[in-house]
């Protein structure tokens, strides 16, 4: 195991923003992140306009992605918008150079389809919302349908809420379990949800095919992009 941090040094933490991004993907992890003394989390996007996420909730990037300047972690969000950014070779070439930098490369929801677009997720064991499981294996990853994966330096987080159980498996693994713990206490983070609806494990049949009816044609456009990007890492 990796000798942990020390609460207060710096350590960088780069998390992409987009239009369309799914914002709790990335609002869920930031707001864990910065309960370490010490992190400080940059939003990156082509410029420093607002962003509007796919809930209509604008975010503001802080940093450009011609921003060279090294990070420890790099976190991508996912969201409706990932889909467009498949092909974005700026997007690509960002996510590209970070991660020889970043020490850490993490995604949560189906921004982890965006580092395997960018080819850091062959042969890697990694995760994603469970709507797009099946776009995993065509960019060389190995599909885990599991809350978080954790394959050496890639960290991945399941859709959506899942992300802030991502952020504190992060914390634990680099500043200790007993500080995770009381960042999970203090956020009061504490699942009780009124429904046992939220994972495919436990959602009736119904439910299922209900979510799946509603969302094939936007999944079908999400697998296309997928292949489309499996086939340029073939090049």
């Amino acid at each position: 195991m990796a000798e942990l941090l020390k609460l207060g040094e710096p350590f960088k933490v780069a998390m992409l923003v987009y239009p369309g991004i799914t914002q709790l993907d990335l609002t869920g992890p930031q707001e864990v992140f910065t309960k370490v003394r010490g992190v400080e989390v940059r939003l990156y996007w082509k410029s420093l306009e607002p962003v509007t996420s796919a809930s209509g909730l604008q975010l503001i990037p802080t940093h450009t992605l011609d921003d060279d300047a090294p990070i420890d972690l790099l976190c991508v969000p996912g969201g409706p918008g990932q889909v467009e950014l498949m092909a974005d070779e700026e997007v690509l070439g960002f996510i590209k150079r970070a991660a020889q930098s970043a020490r850490y490369l993490t995604s949560v929801c189906t921004g982890s389809l965006l580092l395997g677009a960018a080819g850091l997720l062959q042969g890697y064991r990694a995760t994603t919302h469970w709507t797009s499981m099946d776009n995993l294996e065509p960019l060389g990853a190995i599909a885990v349908p599991e809350r978080v994966v954790c394959d050496r330096n890639r960290i991945t987080g399941a859709g959506v809420t899942a992300g802030i159980d991502f952020a504190l498996t992060v914390i634990a693994r680099l500043w200790g379990e007993a500080f995770a713990r009381a960042v999970q206490l203090g956020l009061e983070y504490d699942p009780q949800p009124p429904f046992a609806s939220g994972s495919p494990r436990n959602a009736s049949p119904e439910e299922l095919q209900r979510i799946q009816q509603q969302m094939r044609p936007f999944l079908e456009r999400r697998m296309e992009a997928t292949q489309k990007a499996a086939e340029r890492l073939k090049v």
